[in-house]
């Protein structure tokens, strides 16, 4: 199933990459805490999202597809 996802969702997701990416390369514990903060704040963005209710089956195989073509996205 080919899915067209919001921006804002996509948004989030790519944004949830980055901050990943930035908590595992921290030095800094003081920073560690902020952006695992921030990665909860996304991830209750991203599971909570609207879209989600819209869909009329197959939600975990369209999550899978949101963080593949964020990935993607990440990736050009």
């Amino acid at each position: 199933m080919n899915h067209t996802f919001p921006d804002d969702l996509m948004e989030a997701q790519r944004a949830w990459y980055a901050v990943y990416h930035r908590l595992a390369t921290s030095q800094h514990t003081a920073q560690t805490t902020v952006l695992r903060r921030e990665l909860l704040r996304l991830s209750v963005r991203i599971s909570t999202h609207p879209y989600w209710t819209c869909l009329p089956s197959g939600v975990p195989a369209a999550r899978m597809a949101l963080k593949q073509a964020a990935w993607s996205e990440a990736d050009q």
